[in-house]
């Protein structure tokens, strides 16, 4: 995670380009607790001062299955089958966890957060963590890609009811709009993708290797079948800056200036860099960072 990182924030520097970072506070806090993990876990910290300094912005991101994770054997075991959205805490324990999350992070960082994007996109139901949002001044989330849908073992996502909108207000349903709401939702770019997309990155997989594997360590939860299905036909899924998706960046920026859209969300994962990745990166921010503003949430919110 450390050297994508770098390397994500080396892409921005002399642009006027910020990102948002989405720090994955309940790693931190575990981590905490194993002397063995101190100099891991102050080399992350040390680059989330430099995030800071550098003009990017940090938020909330929160994977609850770290609260059931633990470090033995020199390797982290999760429990991601049974705890892997809030949901599957009560509403006290959800709600405690967010607290607790959110108190460190602004502890760590100097500032409050207001933004928060769900580990796993699982922000349904919303409901079920309303009241403490409210309560400690989470106004704004990122989380909702619009017409995506994927279903699990660990969790299931529904998005397909969700406004085609740059933003909008809601209250009780992160998919329902109103104009009454105290919470606004900025949903993430999202895109159709066809079978075709799906076996290019396939081939060139195995023939470029060196480009197209993940350059860090980290690993995605399995997704179930949801590899046939991308390959067998059209699914919506999120605009990324994570491997092949980087591709589509052009075509994610024409559709939504077609759109006439305010924003265009665009998600990526350090982890999920390649060499293709941060080349396409490279190119799209160096073409459109003088005729875009490329700015994170705190320059918004």
């Amino acid at each position: 995670m450390l050297e994508p990182t770098h390397e994500l924030m080396r892409l921005c520097e002399g642009k006027d380009v910020f990102l948002t970072f989405f720090v994955d506070v309940g790693y931190l806090i575990q981590a905490e607790k194993y002397p063995e993990l101190k100099e891991e876990l102050e080399e992350v910290k040390a680059q989330i001062e430099s995030m800071i300094s550098k003009g990017h912005d940090v938020q909330l991101h929160i994977h609850p299955h770290w609260e059931k994770s633990s470090w033995e054997n020199n390797r982290w075991n999760f429990g991601t089958e049974t705890h892997y959205k809030l949901s599957d805490f009560s509403r006290d324990e959800a709600a405690d966890m967010v607290r607790r999350y959110k108190s460190y992070l602004e502890e760590l960082i100097g500032r409050k957060v207001s933004v928060f994007r769900a580990g796993g996109w699982c922000i349904q139901p919303f409901e079920h963590i309303k009241d403490v949002f409210e309560e400690t001044g989470i106004r704004f989330d990122s989380t909702v890609i619009p017409g995506d849908f994927l279903e699990t073992a660990s969790y299931a996502v529904d998005f397909r009811t969700a406004p085609m909108k740059s933003r909008y207000r809601f209250q009780s349903d992160v998919l329902i709009e109103d104009e009454n709401g105290i919470f606004t939702e900025f949903p993430i770019g999202s895109m159709r993708y066809s079978p075709l997309f799906y076996w290019r990155l396939y081939i060139l997989g195995r023939m470029f290797p060196s480009q197209h594997k993940m350059v860090g360590d980290g690993q995605f939860l399995s997704q179930g079948g949801r590899k046939k299905r991308k390959l067998t036909q059209f699914t919506i899924g999120h605009v990324s800056s994570d491997g092949y998706y980087a591709s589509k960046l052009e075509a994610a920026l024409n559709k939504y200036e077609n759109l006439n859209f305010q924003d265009l969300v665009v998600i990526g994962h350090p982890k999920g860099n390649t060499l293709y990745s941060v080349k396409k990166l490279e190119q799209f921010i160096d073409k459109h960072h003088k005729n875009h503003l490329f700015i994170s949430f705190q320059q918004v919110v």
